[in-house]
């Protein structure tokens, strides 16, 4: 029988796929558990504009993300922490402080990102941070961490 599933189903394969798979298995297990309907010409049809619909999406989003990735790499952002006389830093710059200082500077709204920082940056000076975002693209953000006046 022919089906298209309508969810990702181990050993069977991913969401909008058209598969052949028995009758028992279909009537039985995919149908019931709604992870598949009949490949029916309409269904076929449905799937086909359901198909156009996402691949127009992915575009405008893939798009929207470029943006992003230019805004970000024309960015520098400025923290500034706490130091004594001699040159030592009191604190350090964290995942969480960069993430909410993109979402301040409106360089991110809803997207999600992430950060790329094995251990806070604890130095004074310029660094480079990774931020990725979704669909595998990944910018360099550029951090300077100045001593606080």
């Amino acid at each position: 029988m022919k089906i298209i599933l309508l969810q990702d189903v181990k050993d069977a394969g991913k969401k909008y796929d058209i598969k052949e798979v028995a009758d028992g298995y279909a009537r039985n297990f995919l149908f019931p558990n709604k992870l598949a309907e009949p490949a029916t010409p309409s269904a076929l049809k449905k799937l086909e504009n359901l198909k156009s619909k996402l691949g127009k999406e992915e575009l405008e989003l893939k798009k929207r993300l470029e943006e992003i990735v230019r805004k970000i790499g024309d960015t520098t952002l400025e923290f500034s922490l706490k130091t004594d006389g001699k040159g030592g830093i009191f604190g350090s710059v964290t995942k969480e402080m960069i993430l909410k200082a993109l979402r301040e500077h409106g360089l991110v709204t809803k997207e999600r990102v992430d950060v790329t920082l094995d251990h806070p940056i604890k130095e004074l000076g310029d660094h480079k941070v990774k931020v990725d975002l979704k669909k595998g693209i990944a910018v360099e953000l550029k951090i300077r961490i100045q001593p606080q006046s």
